[in-house]
């Protein structure tokens, strides 16, 4: 997501000082790994309290009080200041709903976050507000070159910054600092004074205090902490998350090539700008979680970023409201249920359905792989004359016949989702939390928001790795989460069909991927929830196996290596007797 945003950070960059002459000279006290995080909060998390306060009632958190409106079983309240609001039901004695940040300044996105309050008293409701953390890092390795430059990238573990900044080397001038591309062209400045090396990034927070990293200590840069680390197979911890947990062994998997994969990772060499960042690697095999690894700094309590992988959860929702009993299907007409009584001249817009938006075939004027589309995701979220996407998207032209084929283009979960949440008269992340989150026992997983409000389909929705995997043992189950169903078998079934060629070797279904691999001598297909940097959540039935992982490769090809290379040079092969 925001791909015009991060190069558009990058185009900022370089206006600072452009032009400016390079000069060369020292730089040896510059030389190493240096580090700089900035954490920007918000400052507003705890504990939440809506009690009645003589006529009326009131919320109270982190120091700030709020009147709360409260009309019949609905519950909601903003806080004077703009740091945060909540909107909520009553309903069995609690109160269930969501807390809505303000923009983060990493990427100026909101996000909405469940929150249940529990009875706390007479007139009373508490619970724990923890909103998604916004911090950036960055890395700047310096390393001098036989031509006697001192030769540089930058690292971002967060959006890949680096990626786009381009940093080529660094040269000094007394106590300025100056960061350059390839070119010689000044991408922004810095100081270094007693050891601190402090760089100013516009749009980015302002100005980041670096300092060097000593050789011998710890540091995310690398995969485990620290350049060279061992790696020591154990299985995962039983969380009561609803994960059973066990042993390749007692799953049919040999630790042979599963132990060479993390050898691998725990070895990735650090010394450019593109090297493969995997940030997870999970494993269940017959409903058990056996592998759970981390690097980077990653973890399993910490929520991940899943790019466009986030949009097979529209999928899911969509099984998971029918399952419920909402009006609406496949069939169901786009533009009958968001502008009824609006004659459509277009037979084309009369005609799009559901099913049209969910494998991406409406025939909309979108395409995320043209920047000059009207539709795209980069072009529809920069609108600033216009913040109701949805309307935006609406009063797009049909190019083609719903249906004639299938186009990447992010507005189309999207819009799939306003079509359901005015389905069921409710918004998407409170059935999120009632239908898929609560049911499956996710915790602390953050929606993306559009500018009104609305839950954005597109991507970039943030889970716990755990939790995020759910959805692939949910599938290969057919809709079952540990007895409960969730969604039909049909609705699996439907969903996980491939319907349309995207790309040179993958097919569409309803916004999961389909994959086929050579194994053994057989073809078996596989189908996954896939995003930009290495996010995939992978379900091989033939083997009864689910796949997840997590990467920070953003917009770059690397990011696609787990499907391509990891799962069937690795994983696959470590299924003993391949059924």
């Amino acid at each position: 997501m925001r791909r015009a945003r991060i190069v558009g950070a990058a185009a900022l960059l370089l206006l600072v000082t452009h032009g400016a002459r390079s000069q060369t000279g020292g730089g040896a006290e510059l030389e190493g790994l240096w580090q700089a995080t900035k954490r920007f909060g918000p400052d507003v998390a705890g504990r939440l309290v809506i009690d009645r306060a003589g006529g009326g009632w009131r919320a109270s958190i982190a120091g700030r009080t709020a009147a709360v409106h409260v009309a019949g079983d609905s519950v909601a309240f903003a806080l004077p200041d703009g740091s945060g609001a909540f909107t909520g039901r009553m309903r069995g004695g609690r109160i269930a709903g969501h807390w809505v940040q303000p923009p983060t300044v990493t990427d100026g996105m909101r996000f909405a976050s469940p929150v249940v309050l529990e009875g706390c008293g007479t007139g009373c409701y508490a619970g724990t507000v923890t909103p998604r953390a916004d911090e950036f890092t960055f890395y700047i390795q310096a390393r001098r070159r036989p031509d006697g430059t001192l030769g540089a990238f930058i690292r971002n573990p967060e959006r890949n910054l680096g990626r786009f900044m381009r940093l080529d080397r660094i040269e000094t001038a007394d106590s300025t600092v100056r960061l350059l591309d390839a070119r010689g062209q000044v991408i922004t400045r810095g100081l270094l004074r007693d050891g601190v090396m402090t760089v100013y990034f516009p749009i980015r927070g302002g100005s980041y205090d670096f300092r060097r990293v000593p050789d011998d200590a710890f540091t995310f840069f690398y995969p485990r902490g620290r350049p060279a680390a061992s790696f020591a197979y154990a299985p995962p911890r039983d969380e009561g998350d609803g994960w059973p947990v066990g042993t390749l062994e007692e799953v049919g998997m040999a630790r042979g090539p599963i132990e060479e994969l993390m050898r691998r990772l725990a070895g990735e060499a650090t010394d450019s700008i593109g090297a493969l960042r995997v940030h997870g690697i999970l494993i269940a095999r017959h409903g058990k979680l056996v592998v759970e690894e981390y690097f980077h700094g990653e973890n399993r309590e910490k929520p991940h970023d899943t790019r466009s992988a986030s949009k097979s959860v529209a999928t899911v929702l969509m099984g998971a409201a029918m399952q419920a009993g909402v009006d609406i299907s496949p069939e169901t007409r786009v533009y009958s249920v968001l502008e009824p009584g609006v004659a459509q001249a277009d037979a084309r817009k009369r005609a799009l359905t559901v099913e049209n938006l969910l494998t991406m075939s409406s025939g909309l004027d979108c395409d995320d792989n043209n920047d000059e589309s009207p539709g795209s995701e980069e072009y529809v979220t920069q609108v600033q004359e216009n913040p109701d996407w949805t309307r935006v998207v609406l009063g797009l032209g049909m190019i083609r016949a719903p249906g004639d084929s299938a186009v990447y283009c992010s507005i189309q979960p999207y819009l799939a989702g306003a079509v359901l949440s005015r389905a069921a008269g409710r918004p998407l992340p409170e059935l999120m939390h009632e239908l898929v989150g609560e049911p499956l026992g996710m915790r602390d997983y953050y929606v993306a928001l559009a500018p009104l409000g609305e839950a954005y389909f597109g991507g970039g929705w943030r889970f716990r790795p755990r939790d995020f995997m759910k959805l692939g043992q949910l599938y290969l189950d057919g809709g079952v989460w540990r007895g409960r169903r969730i969604l039909s078998e049909d609705w699996v079934r439907r969903s996980s069909q491939p319907r349309y060629p995207m790309g040179r070797r993958a097919r569409y279904g309803y916004l999961w991927w389909v994959w086929d691999y050579e194994l053994g001598g057989r073809t078996i297909q596989a189908y996954f929830a896939s995003g930009n940097g290495g996010q995939e959540v992978m379900v091989v039935p033939a083997l009864d196996l689910v796949i997840a992982t997590y990467g920070g490769n953003y917009a770059e090809g690397a990011g696609f290596l787990a499907i391509t290379e990891l799962i069937p040079r690795y994983i696959l092969p470590a299924v003993v007797g391949r059924g």
